[in-house]
């Protein structure tokens, strides 16, 4: 006598697709390009605002609200920087944004690839 029982895996329904987390990745790596040149990082933000109902109910939407702050935050950050760069105190404070736009990038991108929320 043998029971076999056949167990068939319904897909969860807050996982997201692979497309949407290949464009987390692409908007990942287009902020990473704006620490060279800011065009890249409009072009990440705006691929945030666009897929970010893509995301919602699963992890990534937690990634695209923290990729849209640090953008946000990050800007006002660099405009009160090259306000200051007037006394010299300015160049410090872009220092500290560059790298904190730096560390979101990674532990962002990093809890990206394990699959976790941010």
């Amino acid at each position: 006598m043998s029971d076999v029982i056949n167990i068939t895996a319904t897909p969860d329904p807050s996982a997201p697709n692979g497309q949407t987390i290949q464009i987390t990745h692409i908007t990942y790596a287009l902020y990473a390009l704006g620490l060279i040149t800011g065009i890249f990082a409009i072009a990440g933000l705006i691929v945030a605002y666009i897929k970010r109902d893509d995301a919602v109910g699963s992890y990534l939407a937690s990634h695209y609200s923290w990729l849209i702050r640090t953008f946000w935050w990050g800007l006002l950050w660099t405009t009160i920087g090259i306000i200051l760069a007037i006394v010299a105190v300015g160049f410090v404070v872009l220092a500290v944004v560059w790298v904190w736009w730096v560390y979101r990038i990674i532990k962002g991108w990093l809890r990206l690839t394990e699959k976790r929320a941010i």
